[in-house]
């Protein structure tokens, strides 16, 4: 019995394929426009698109369909519509050049937008000049994966983000690279989701920017020369393994800023030129091991509303200030991390200081509460407070040390 179901379930699966169809869409071919094609094709059917460049306006994708662009054929939509629209569930759009979708402050046009749908795939696409670049609402078990988006407006308004997520679950945002936007990757109210092996460059705003977002991962992705890193806000439970996080300068600028975040986890991540490396506010529950902070302005700022954030096992080297606080209570640990500004000894070998590391200097307390101090940075009064301050401790938390500071840098 079970084989005559088998034999059973495998013919309807062959005749269900045997029933797909492959239409052909280009200037020399019957069917001459893409809109054309998707209305002639059948669910389940492949549309191949030939090169050149097609004006459909607006083209809506209402069936479960799979469109190959050959050569990346150009959809415009001359700064007049929104280019593609996807309205079915299991839609494959794979190969095309999409590019100058309509400006506006009240509408959210998408060079590719998908509207409450399920399992849509959205791969190896340029999108060029779009206001948002691939916007999914509502959207359940999308991929988004190999595209490259480029953006060229000079202000934020108008400009929308790169890969712009709102209200999803289980997404999978794999491989792109997104220049020029706002934001180059955005989440609202995603959970359950993964961004992995991105390259956000040079965005005006963040490279990635979470509002809401809870049981997300990121991971592998570089984020160099934005506005600002990645900013993670009103979430919990995130992931944050082996990120890049480079020259991201500027008055407010970071590498990561935590805000009102929980249950997270930040490991193997380098940060290198960064305003500062991460800015942590109203944070709770933060386990941070393995990172790397190199020539930052601030490796770690940890303001006091933050608490039971474990630091331990990450190297600090060449920034300018390590830690920087903005108060004297703290309900955090820092231990086994590697300082190179420490000067102490370790007299029974066992690899970690005898005496404790304070990585908060005098002067960085000074410039916390007067920014303008800054000028003042390498002056004989700096250097005299600072070492005045490690015999005498006064004006810096008392409690903020790593009781067991590495003697040499790990390797991460």
């Amino acid at each position: 019995m079970k084989a005559i179901i088998l034999i059973l379930c495998s013919c309807f699966c062959l005749s269900a394929i045997a029933q797909c169809t492959t239409i052909h869409v280009g200037k020399l071919q019957a069917v001459s426009t893409i809109t054309d094609g998707v209305m002639k094709a059948g669910n389940n059917d492949t549309i191949i698109v030939e090169q050149g460049t097609y004006h459909e306006k607006n083209l809506v994708i209402a069936k479960p369909v799979v469109l190959l662009g050959i050569n990346h054929p150009v959809l415009d939509g001359e700064h007049k519509y929104e280019p593609v629209s996807i309205k079915a569930d299991g839609v494959v759009f794979d190969g095309f050049k999409v590019c100058n979708s309509a400006i506006s402050s009240i509408v959210d046009y998408g060079g590719i937008k998908i509207y409450n749908r399920r399992y849509v795939t959205i791969s190896n696409n340029i999108l060029e000049d779009c206001f948002f670049g691939i916007y999914s609402q509502n959207c359940l078990g999308c991929i988004i994966k190999g595209n490259k988006l480029i953006a060229r407006q000079a202000q934020e308004q108008q400009s929308g983000n790169g890969i712009h997520c709102w209200k999803c679950d289980s997404m999978q945002i794999i491989a792109n690279t997104i220049t020029g936007h706002r934001d180059g990757i955005y989440f609202e109210f995603v959970t359950n989701s993964i961004i992995w092996r991105n390259i956000s460059t040079k965005n005006m705003r963040y490279g990635l920017h979470f509002m809401f977002s809870n049981s997300d991962t990121y991971a592998a992705n570089v984020f160099e020369n934005n506005g600002a890193g990645v900013a993670v806000m009103f979430s919990h439970h995130v992931k944050m393994f082996h990120n890049y996080f480079k020259e991201n300068w500027g008055d407010a600028a970071y590498g990561i800023l935590l805000k009102e975040i929980s249950d997270s986890y930040i490991d193997g991540n380098k940060f290198e030129k960064n305003t500062s490396g991460i800015f942590i506010e109203g944070a709770s529950r933060i386990e941070m091991y393995n990172n790397s902070f190199k020539d930052n302005g601030w490796g770690l700022k940890i303001q006091a509303s933050c608490m039971d954030i474990v630091l331990k096992n990450n190297n600090f080297i060449g920034n300018t200030f390590d830690v920087g606080t903005n108060g004297s209570l703290v309900l955090n640990t820092f231990t086994h991390n590697y300082w190179d500004k420490y000067e102490g000894y370790d007299l029974n070998r066992n690899k970690t200081g005898d005496v404790p590391y304070r990585p908060v200097s005098m002067f960085s307390m000074v410039v916390e509460k007067n920014p303008p101090a800054m000028i003042l940075f390498r002056s004989l009064i700096t250097v005299l407070m600072d070492k005045s301050e490690k015999v005498i401790p006064s004006l810096t938390p008392e409690n903020l040390r790593d009781d067991h500071p590495l003697m040499k840098p790990l390797q991460l």
